[in-house]
């Protein structure tokens, strides 16, 4: 019997049954998407902690098999279980059971549901898998949980898992520094996207890690329009490099941060 938090997506009290939950607007799964260091995992816990302190059931998928981001986000003694979604995708079939055996719950955090590569293992540990492995998990997630945050991978041409994200979520904030590197970047990714699936209307513009010296003219000029501008903050650099994301930010220089992020999940989730 898995050990859930009551009130989350499974309950302590019933094993693993599902708690009926709805989404407020049509999206339901959004992809994070963007340059390397765009600030792509930072966004994705954010905005699943946010949704969590609303007392909203969220799955947090955490796609990178290359650098695994679930060691980065969060000290391991906060963490209830050790479970890896390798195994999810080393499965013959996905479903709803496999899936449920493979989260890993936060011990502070009651709404929140993880999944991802453990510490040490890479796209080698496990056997490959193909889109339709990968379909099947994000479909299965739809029936588990009213909302699914995906942290993809820059690296798309590689990464099965984080292609099919981008093209089967129902909405892509697609994050990008204010450097021409990154604009290059995400340049050469886009053209692999070109796919009938693949909905440039569904794309969220983001300009992140905006700096106070970058006016708004230069990010402009260099993004093009953006639907959000998501600022540095001193404090979220420090949450990053010492791995514990799921802090709350209390510091003046995050309130701009803070906003922003309230601000998406208004915008997307209707939260």
């Amino acid at each position: 019997m898995l050990n859930f938090i009551k009130g989350s997506i499974f309950s302590r009290n019933t094993g693993v049954e599902a708690q009926a939950a709805e989404s407020e607007k049509d999206v339901q799964v959004l992809a994070v998407w963007g340059s390397p260091s765009s600030g792509k995992t930072t966004v994705s816990v954010k905005l699943a902690k946010h949704l969590a302190d609303k007392k909203r059931n969220v799955v947090l998928l955490l796609c990178d098999m290359t650098a695994p981001m679930l060691p980065c986000i969060c000290p391991p003694s906060d963490l209830e279980w050790e479970r890896s979604l390798g195994s999810i995708l080393a499965a013959t079939h996905v479903t709803d059971t496999l899936i449920k055996q493979n989260c890993i719950t936060h011990k502070k955090i009651s709404y929140l549901t993880l999944i991802g590569m453990l510490k040490g293992e890479n796209v080698f540990t496990y056997p490959p898998y193909n889109a339709e492995l990968a379909t099947e998990l994000l479909d299965h997630l739809r029936d588990i949980a009213p909302y699914v945050i995906i942290d993809c991978s820059s690296y798309i041409a590689n990464d099965i898992l984080s292609a099919v994200a981008l093209m089967e979520a129902d909405s892509v904030l697609r994050l990008v520094n204010c450097d021409l590197k990154s604009i290059s970047y995400l340049s050469s990714q886009l053209p692999l996207l070109k796919d009938n699936k693949w909905d440039a209307d569904k794309q969220y513009k983001v300009a992140s890690n905006v700096k106070t010296n970058q006016a708004s003219e230069h990010i402009e000029q260099v993004l093009g329009n953006v639907v959000f501008k998501i600022p540095h903050s001193d404090e979220l650099e420090n949450q990053a490099l010492a791995g514990d994301l799921f802090r709350d930010l209390a510091l003046k220089d995050s309130r701009g941060f803070r906003k922003e992020i309230e601000k998406i999940s208004k915008e997307v989730f209707g939260i």
